[in-house]
This record gives C-alpha cells, structure tokens and sequence, in this order.
C-alpha cells in the first residue's frame, strides 16, 4: 500500500453513472482499487457515498490516477488546500497550470470550498481577494495567483435530472439520423416551453442553412413568441437574413420554391450594400427598410445578438465584430445565466459556444450532417442533445408546437 491514497465521492453515484466512470478509468490505467465504504441511497433524491482506497504501481502512477478520478467528481478524504503560483508575466501560466471542465469546480482555500465563477472548459482558475474565476490566458496578468496541479480542486459532474422526463433524458447524449423526427421535435418544444415558463435564458446560435432551407420564418417566429432572449451567429445569418427579408432570395436562389431569381448572384452583395447605406441593421429597421425577419425580430424586440466575423466574410456587415477575442467577449456577456442553447446549423460558432458553457446548460444541436453533431459532443460539449435533421423541417414542427403549447 506504499503508493495508495483513499478519495471519497459522494452524489447521484449510480444512476448518473459518476462511480463507474472512476472505476472505469482507474482499471482503464492500471490501477487499482477498494471500496472502503459504501452508502447507497434509498430514495430517488436521497444522495450516495463512496470511500475508495486508489493503489498506484509509483508515486507518478498514483498521482496520474487520482488526477483522473478528481476530474471524474472524487476527493481526497484529507482536506488538503489548493496549491497557488504566481504566473511569470503577462498571459503566461505558470507550469503545472490547472486546465479547467465545463464541470461546476470548486477550490479548498481558507479551510472551507468555495465555488469557481465563470466555469468554462479549457481556462485556468485565478484566485483573488478570496474569489476564485476561469479566465483565458490572455486575461492573465504577471503576478496573478493560479491554481496548480490537482490538489484541492473538486469537480461535480451533471446528475441525471430528478424530476420528470425531458427530452434529454427522453434522448441521452445521443445523436442519431434513425429517430422519429415529429416526436423528438415535439418534445424539444416542451422542453422550450418549460425552461422559459420556469424563467430560464434561451439562447440560440444560428448559420446561415436556416435561411437557405427556409427556417427562417420558424426561427423569427421563436423570438416574437418571446422563446429566445439572445443570438449568436456569424455574418452569414445576417446577411442571408436580411437578402431574404427583402428580395426573397438565400444566395440567389428563391427560398420558396428553389428557383435561380435573376440576376441572383448578386443579391447578397445588393443585401450587404443596403444594410451599409442604412448604417446598421437597427437603422435599417428604424427606417422601415427591413421589415421582417430574424434580424428584425431582434431589433424590435431589443434582443441581443452578436456577429462574430471570419475571414471568408463578404462585407462585413457594419454590425459584424472582426476583433475575435471582443467577439468572444460579447458571446459569453450573452451566455451569461444561459439555461438552454439551441445550435442550428453551424459547426465553427456551435463549437466554440460550447467551449463557453457550463455542463448544466442544456445544449439541443440540431445539423443534417451527423459529423458536426458529433464533433461537438467529441470536443467536450458531452452533455449535447444531437438532432440529425433538416432545419427546414424540423424548426416549423418545433415552431408549430410551441403555438399549440402557448394556447
């Protein structure tokens, strides 16, 4: 027992799968283990206990070991403070850096756990005035306070939901071409129309495929029914939006029928040009040049957006943000308190949104092409509801359930 070292683990341990993942990924690297301890609870909200010794075959092993199982909700039974270094200079960590989950994180300082603000993935933990928050590396400054390796640093994965049945228990983490797509759309609706009854920030992040197969209509349905309260996109969606709402065409093409208009090709730099002549997209609507659409909804309705510029854009629109790391500032401003986002149709800006998510936000990724779907869910977006379906079919169904719903 020379390299050993005892963790417990306490929560929704069996039917959220939280201990058989640690058992997992000790016997996954070798090690091994014995259960000291164990306290199952009896009633569905009743929590579970787990006392584990961990055995390593070196002090390294062991060390490797207990990384892995602290990241998987286990700590250690000793209360052992969380290790700070200074960082060298200026967006520079310090070695040894803790890399954080999108799992909610808490830090041993003072004696007693408090809770890590602002939980993304991939950051490091930044200790102040007795405040502990996830910043990016360009945030650090020299001499900040950074929390290094693993020690002190507990991680509470999701638990399955106690209540009743949603579409993300209906469905799992899962994604899949072969589901009954009226049904599925049927109970994302619900599952809409429940978190903003219970008073919860929807957020939709959207490319420009809603225009092109004719879910635009849905979309800007949504956020005049008052289901959407933030939208993050590109240039594309804009631009695409804003072609259609006033010459009824997406990338020259006639949204309602897939006929090539004339003179089509240049209808979305004619979009681009009017918006420029307006001065913005709220001045466009201001003067009644746009009047109708996803972009116009949000305009009256005074809800966010933000439009995150790439390389490959036309224009930009006025409106568009080219600084990236502003442009990611803005997203997460209006992910702040996020509790369900809805990706359609845009691999780039669903990815990094998800990035920027706690794990308990609920995630609906709804793409034609399975590979985008499961991308996310592979880059750590875990807890992603994926729909394969075509948007311009399956936003009217959700769109249509929603009113039905509201009566």
């Amino acid at each position: 027992m020379k390299f050993s070292a005892e963790v417990e683990v306490k929560g929704h341990l069996i039917d959220s799968m939280i201990l058989t993942k640690i058992f997992d990924v000790i016997m996954d690297m070798g090690g091994e283990f014995e259960v000291l301890e164990m306290q199952v609870g009896k009633k569905k909200k009743d929590p579970s206990y787990a006392k584990l010794q961990i055995q390593g075959k070196t002090k390294d092993h062991l060390e490797k070991l207990l990384e892995q199982v602290y990241r998987a909700g286990a700590i250690s039974t000793i209360g052992k403070a969380v290790a700070l270094k200074a960082a060298p200079k200026d967006r520079v960590m310090p070695d040894n850096f803790y890399s954080t989950t999108n799992n909610a994180t808490q830090i041993f300082l003072g004696g007693k756990w408090i809770d890590v603000e602002n939980t993304m993935m991939d950051k490091c933990i930044l200790v102040k005035g007795g405040k502990a928050m996830c910043i990016p590396i360009r945030d650090v400054k020299k001499g900040d306070k950074i929390v290094v390796g693993e020690t002190g640093v507990k991680v509470t994965p999701p638990e399955r939901p106690r209540d009743g049945a949603n579409v993300f228990e209906f469905m799992g983490s899962s994604s899949s071409s072969e589901r009954p797509t009226q049904h599925i759309a049927k109970k994302v609706a619900q599952d809409i129309f429940k978190t903003k009854k219970a008073g919860g920030k929807i957020i939709i992040v959207g490319g420009p495929a809603i225009v092109h197969t004719g879910a635009a209509d849905s979309v800007a349905e949504l956020i005049r029914m008052g289901y959407i309260d933030g939208l993050l996109a590109g240039n594309a969606l804009a631009v695409h939006d804003v072609e259609y709402a006033t010459l009824g065409t997406s990338l020259g093409m006639n949204v309602h029928d897939g006929s090539l208009a004339v003179k089509g090709h240049r209808n979305h730099m004619e979009a681009i040009n009017s918006v420029f002549k307006s001065g913005s997209i709220a001045n466009m609507v201001k003067t009644k040049k746009l009047t109708r659409g996803i972009m116009y909804e949000c305009v009256k309705r005074k809800i966010p957006f933000v439009l995150a510029g790439s390389i490959r854009d036309d224009g930009p629109l006025p409106d568009v943000i080219t600084d990236m790391a502003v442009a990611q500032k803005k997203y997460k401003e209006v992910l702040k308190g996020a509790k369900m986002v809805i990706m359609i149709s845009t691999m780039l800006h669903s990815i990094a949104t998800g990035n920027m998510l706690p794990a308990n936000v609920k995630v609906v990724v709804v793409d034609i092409n399975q590979p985008t779907v499961t991308k996310l869910m592979d880059r750590g977006t875990w807890q992603a509801l994926g729909i394969v379906s075509d948007v311009g079919a399956f936003l009217p169904l959700v769109a249509q359930e929603l009113k039905h719903l509201k009566r």
